[in-house]
């Protein structure tokens, strides 16, 4: 397996989303995430990082991508999510919003899942002090097109309020 993963993703152009249509899933502190296909950019295996200091707690550090400097977001942090320390599952999406690039480090990426809207739920549905960070709440169906379990849910979060507070 290679240090670097491309995804095949709509241009940065399309990043627009009120529903997201394909979305990546990651395992964050126990629960499911994902962030629209479209803004995310590649997917690292965890790379050294040098670190700021004096930087808020959610950053971790800053790497360089092909010669530019990206700085790495810890998004338990962010969302103040408890959990273990990252270990050999745990990978950085480079994520995009046109204008800028940060790294987010998650505990383990799952799969691409492609969502219709009425398997997506309104941001409303969550009432905490992270609702700026999600879209809403997305229930994928199987392979047969049978929607998931009830519990199997996935927190859509919105990359542009992501990069806005990193």
């Amino acid at each position: 397996m290679s240090e670097l993963t491309r995804l095949s993703r709509t241009p940065p152009d399309d990043l627009v989303v009120d529903t997201p249509r394909e979305i990546l899933a990651f395992d964050l502190a126990g629960e499911t995430y994902a962030f629209p296909l479209a803004a995310v950019r590649e997917i690292l295996r965890v790379p050294l990082m040098t670190p700021v200091p004096r930087a808020p707690s959610p950053i971790l550090g800053v790497i360089s991508v092909r010669g530019k400097i990206t700085t790495v977001v810890d998004l338990r942090r962010m969302l103040r999510l408890k959990g273990e320390e990252p270990d050999r599952r745990a990978r950085v999406l480079l994520i995009d919003n046109r204008t800028e690039v940060v790294g987010v480090l998650v505990d383990r990426v799952q799969q691409v899942h492609h969502l219709v809207p009425e398997d997506v739920e309104d941001a409303g549905v969550v009432s905490s002090d992270v609702s700026d960070f999600v879209l809403g709440v997305g229930r994928p169906r199987d392979a047969r097109g049978a929607r998931a379990n009830d519990d199997d849910i996935i927190i859509l979060l919105d990359p542009t309020s992501i990069l806005r507070h990193s």
